[in-house]
């Protein structure tokens, strides 16, 4: 006989004993992660899902949302959204939503955290004294300059885009942001400036901040040719998404002074290949990219509570999914 339960599947990232999906789900449903790295790897087990839930490990195409059977939702259990066909699934009438608010604080925090280890020189000197003899001398790092006053400009103006401005706000910083989908006002509610032109707001940038959600219009937004419109000595920060910035430019603009330094929390493939041209600067020792790029492993977004909100937000919304109650957040209508 076939169960009469709803059938709910967590595509990837999330391989634990899913205490908190079957607190919320478990009177109405089962829960069953795949733990899946790619796409194929859900072919034959994913058909049959009443609704799925989806991280950042693997893309969900029209591949697999055409053979989905009686799928009602695909939650994206994160911000960004461009690793799930929308579009098609809205034909298919799957709703696809997402959890736009589990990491903001977590995100803005680390933009900020990565800014201060780059500018104050401290991730510098951190590789530096491993050396030997080391060179216990402040000028090892060149020049560094107060950040009180200088400008601080973001890329993007969404609740994270906000959470960072007003951090950097309090550090004394000069915030300008450019994000033409952004209404009037927000500017005028956060005491910051809004600039006109992408072109403006690079020519401003002691450090850029990215933003924005990957799109046709922002994928590789930040390039070789963008980056150099930047002040020389200027700083480059993305905890978005990993296309919006070319990273093949990073290694040469580090190299020539353009950029004094970046973080890079994002990437397009993750894990990035052994053989990824950023890595290979990073890693050699003779590049300056060595002691002025920092690289995280997707991991701005993460704490306890962060990593908690996002697997209950997404179980919540499965479940008004699968009750027919109303759903927030959907991202396809």
């Amino acid at each position: 006989m076939a169960s009469s339960r709803f059938q709910i599947f967590i595509s990837d990232f999330i391989a634990d004993s899913l205490e908190i999906e079957r607190e919320i789900l478990g009177d109405i449903a089962d829960v069953t992660a795949l733990d899946a790295h790619s796409e194929l790897e859900l072919v034959g087990r994913i058909e049959h899902a009443d609704a799925i839930m989806l991280y950042h490990n693997l893309a969900i195409s029209r591949s697999t949302i055409e053979h989905l059977k009686q799928c009602r939702l695909i939650v994206r259990c994160g911000v960004g959204f461009d690793n799930v066909d929308h579009a098609y699934a809205r034909s298919r009438g799957i709703d696809v939503a997402n959890v736009p608010d589990y990491g903001t604080e977590e995100v803005a925090d680390s933009a900020i955290g990565l800014m201060l280890a780059l500018t104050r020189g401290i991730n510098f000197y951190n590789v530096r004294m491993r050396e030997t003899p080391d060179p216990w001398m402040y000028s090892t790092a060149g020049k560094l300059f107060r950040l009180r006053g200088r400008t601080f400009a973001s890329l993007g103006l969404g609740r994270i885009g906000s959470a960072t401005a007003i951090r950097a706000k309090a550090l004394g910083m000069n915030v300008i942001f450019y994000d033409p989908y952004t209404q009037d006002g927000y500017d005028k509610a956060l005491g910051i400036r809004r600039v006109e032109s992408l072109d403006e707001l690079l020519e401003s940038a002691f450090v850029l901040s990215v933003h924005c959600p990957n799109t046709p219009e922002t994928k590789h937004i930040i390039n070789a040719k963008t980056i150099q419109k930047m002040p020389a000595g200027s700083y480059l920060i993305n905890t978005a998404r990993g296309a919006v910035v070319d990273v093949t430019a990073l290694p040469d603009a580090i190299a020539s002074g353009k950029l004094a330094g970046a973080a890079i929390d994002v990437l397009v493939d993750e894990p990035p290949a052994p053989d990824n041209p950023l890595l290979a600067a990073w890693r050699d020792p003779s590049h300056p990219a060595y002691t002025r790029l920092i690289i995280n492993p997707h991991a701005a977004f993460y704490s306890e509570e962060g990593l908690a909100d996002m697997r209950i937000k997404g179980s919540q919304a499965c479940r008004n999914a699968l009750l027919g109650a109303p759903l927030r957040n959907i991202i396809n209508r």
